[in-house]
């Protein structure tokens, strides 16, 4: 600590300053202590920053993360304002110096101090990433080492998964050396992977005096970091393969941090075996910033192979970057000079030929407004939207049920119905198009028209609550008094009936195959969830899932739901309820494997093609595995109210609208951006408040935005 200097405040927030901790590009760090005694941290930001909004945003975000983290190995906060004119935070003060300084004090850990450090670092990420937080940016600076163990400080740059993204240009966003490739090429899209690898370079500092991608220059570090090997020359080898493997370019191939605990306990809990203790073999050889041998015995590898390549290996790539650079040729160091995502479709792509486009017959861009006048009072489901089934496109509109589109021109073929409106038809088969009809306030039929004409073919009273559903082999529907499930063939004609529960139902179609959702009580959610097999004269039940969970599909045949972390109702606007597993049924035994997700996520889920797209509201999307429930990549697009995604595997991507109708195409590999639109001059006026949707006709992109469809190409915006 070093005594106030002229221009510092004597008091902030009523916490008497008593010195200067530190200092930094973006504020000042004093020891302040509070009427009742306690000491605390108080970080003041600078008054340069204070005037930007968008430096405010970024502080505000600080404190709600660091106030969302509690744990052993985190400094709390105990007082904040972030409307101040210069806005302030105090945390708890944990005396001791950082990681930075002790190395350079005292020089590298002994290995009973680098299995502690690991320890505590892990425990701390894991807190942390339970409150839904990636750090972003742990370095040695940020990890006070105190007596009883590290603690991880400083949330100034961290991430929650609900927080908007900021763009701050000009700003390097983190510490190149402790910095993960994908947090280099794409700073909004790190996830708790991140962390990890930062904490195998923090390890590596820690065991030997310097990291693994130390350079004479952020840029040739921001290179090293995202194409090179890691530098591992000198680390101990028992914490040798622990820190390869955390500073994988992959963040999937990452352990996770359960797994990376067991590690560090793995790890020998004295210096024993060393032949000395390492503070007294570095006392006796002089100080060093990379001493060798190093406890367990040090990884020794050649100069220039493997991963322990050497200083020398390292300074030639350094004069051969410099000689690149003064050709004037780009190696990656534009990544630092913004913080907006720089990856882009080459960066995503690889070099395969994309097959030509299969489209409609004569397919032009189009856009079409699904309306009609019609008089009376309307019964809108406001739910309007497209099904496709081949090249036949069915919508729904205002002032009418459903109507055939020409997805190649847009034209509309023919019109039927007028009550419901708004409402996206339930499906296509065989020929026909499944509608619904709400003749009066007491009545709700599933009507069967043809496909090529609209002439009506059948029609059924079905439940006024409970939607019908397509399944192999026919129609599923819950009568109109709710007393049993009714299967129709194509004609019309009842294949058979099973009479349902005294609790909600509702029909589902999970792989094809025809379930009722049960669950006690007069609504959804109030009870658990009763998975139960509908067939010809009876209701099996097939698995008890817990009350919220939400059914997603199948993989493989096998019934796949959501499992929540908290079944509590919420009355909040915007609320998303967060989900921590899924749950896959086994039909035959009734079986019920819990595959737990990294981390807790939230949005609207959708399954397709094996992969849970998270979708959120302010327009997030992250890939999970649905066999694994390991992440396979997140996305921060900027683009809110995202539709649920369609997947083509033709051109390897995942499209979305909104509902100002953008269009979003992002790869389906990596989540990197391809393409995107801009929005429609003016989609109507029920564009606001009608979720929007997407979908493929072949190749064709449909979408709709209020009661406003359109068609674009797959090869994005020309």
């Amino acid at each position: 600590m070093t005594p106030l200097s002229t221009g510092d405040p004597e008091s902030i927030g009523g916490y008497t300053l008593l010195g200067r901790l530190g200092a930094g590009g973006m504020g000042v760090v004093y020891l302040g202590v509070s009427a009742s005694g306690r000491q605390v941290a108080v970080k003041l930001v600078h008054g340069s920053y204070a005037e930007e909004e968008e430096f405010r945003t970024r502080f505000r975000q600080e404190i709600a993360a660091a106030r969302r983290v509690s744990g052993a190995f985190t400094a709390p906060v105990v007082d904040a304002d972030p409307d101040a004119d210069r806005p302030w935070m105090a945390t708890l003060y944990v005396p001791g110096l950082n990681l930075a300084e002790v190395v350079k004090k005292d020089g590298p850990l002994s290995q009973r101090e680098l299995r502690a450090l690991g320890l505590g670092l892990t425990e701390a990420l894991r807190d942390i990433h339970r409150a839904g937080l990636v750090h972003r940016d742990l370095k040695p600076a940020n990890v006070l080492m105190t007596e009883d163990g590290p603690r991880v400080i400083d949330f100034g740059i961290s991430r929650a998964a609900d927080n908007q993204s900021l763009t701050v240009t000009g700003r390097v966003i983190g510490t190149p050396p402790f910095m993960s490739p994908e947090q280099l090429a794409s700073p909004r899209d790190v996830t708790s992977a991140s962390d990890v690898f930062s904490l195998g370079s923090l390890m590596v500092f820690a065991a030997v005096g310097t990291g693994p991608f130390d350079a004479d220059s952020p840029y040739m570090t921001g290179y090293q970091v995202m194409h090179e090997a890691p530098d591992l020359e000198g680390v101990p080898e028992a914490l040798l393969r622990i820190v390869e493997r955390c500073l994988d370019k992959d963040p999937a191939a990452r352990p996770e941090l359960t797994d990376l605990h067991r590690m560090l306990q793995a790890l020998p809990e004295s210096d024993a075996t060393a032949p000395m203790k390492a503070r007294e073999a570095r006392e006796s050889a002089g100080p060093s910033p990379r001493p060798r041998p190093a406890p367990w015995g040090a990884a020794t590898t050649s100069v220039g192979t493997g991963t322990g390549r050497g200083r020398r290996a390292r300074m030639l790539l350094t004069g051969l970057v410099a000689a690149l650079a003064v050709m004037g040729l780009s190696i990656g160091a534009g990544v630092f000079l913004t913080g907006q995502d720089t990856t882009t479709a080459s960066d995503a792509t690889d070099t395969t030929t994309i097959p030509a486009a299969s489209l409609p017959d004569g397919w032009r861009p189009w856009r079409t407004a699904l309306r009609d006048d019609v008089k009376g009072v309307p019964l809108d489901y406001q739910t309007p939207g497209c099904v496709a089934n081949g090249s036949n496109l069915f919508c729904g509109g205002t002032g009418f049920t459903v109507a055939r589109v020409d997805p190649a021109s847009g034209r509309t073929l023919w019109r039927s119905g007028t009550r419901p409106q708004g409402v996206r038809p339930i499906g296509v088969r065989d020929g026909l198009v499944y509608v619904y009809e709400d003749p009066d306030d007491t009545t709700r039929r599933v009507v069967a028209l043809d496909a090529g004409t609209g002439q009506r073919r059948w029609q059924r009273d079905i439940d006024k609550a409970a939607d019908p559903v397509l399944y192999d082999g026919g129609l599923l529907t819950l009568s109109p008094d709710s007393s049993s499930f009714v299967a129709y063939g194509r004609a019309g004609k009842e294949l058979w009936r099973a009479a349902s529960l005294d609790e909600y139902c509702t029909p589902a179609a999970l792989g094809g195959v025809p379930y009722a959702l049960c669950s006690a009580g007069t609504e959804p959610g109030q009870a658990p969830v009763d998975l139960m097999k509908v067939e010809p004269g009876s209701l099996t039940e097939a698995a008890v899932l817990p009350r919220k969970a939400e059914a997603l599909g199948a993989v493989g045949g096998q019934p796949l739901f959501l499992a929540p972390q908290t079944a509590k109702d919420v009355y909040e606007s915007g609320y998303e309820r967060p989900y921590n597993a899924l749950l896959r049924v086994v039909p035959e035994t009734g079986q019920v494997k819990r595959i737990p997700l990294a981390r807790p996520f939230t949005g609207a889920a959708t399954l397709v093609d094996g992969v849970v797209y998270f979708v959120r509201a302010n327009g997030s999307v992250t890939a999970v595995s649905a066999n694994s429930g390991k992440q396979l990549w997140q996305k921060a697009t900027d683009m809110e109210s995202l539709s649920a995604p369609v997947v083509s595997a033709t051109y390897k991507r995942v499209y979305f609208s909104n509902r100002f109708g953008r269009l979003l195409a992002l790869d389906s590999r990596t989540g990197a951006e391809v393409w995107r639109t801009s929005a429609l001059n003016d989609p109507g006026d029920k564009a606001q408040g009608t979720p929007p949707r997407v979908l493929l006709v072949k190749d064709a992109i449909v979408a709709t935005a209020g009661d406003t469809a359109f068609s674009r190409s797959p090869d994005g915006p020309n």
